[in-house]
């Protein structure tokens, strides 16, 4: 999966945790303040990333950093993707 395709995942997953549309969604979009997420949504989230991009998330691995925008946890999850396909 690459950047753009991450992303579009990223937008049906939020899409889907949030019950809402994301008409717009950057890679500089904040997931806390600008998409309202919180800690039981950020869990929704990471069961649903697993369910369809086929991670598996360890989240005693996760920094809070990884979940400050779209960008940053699209390089967390495209370096997921490239360990998994490394082992």
């Amino acid at each position: 999966m690459d950047r753009t395709q991450t992303i579009a995942q990223l937008r049906a997953t939020l899409a889907e945790v949030l019950d809402k549309e994301i008409p717009e969604l950057t890679e500089e979009t904040r997931l806390f303040e600008d998409l309202a997420l919180d800690s039981t949504s950020v869990i929704e989230m990471l069961m649903v990333m697993e369910d369809t991009m086929g991670l598996e998330i360890d989240p005693e691995e996760l920094e809070p950093e990884v979940f400050a925008t779209v960008g940053s946890i699209t390089d967390y999850v495209l370096s997921m993707s490239a360990a998994g396909a490394a082992s």
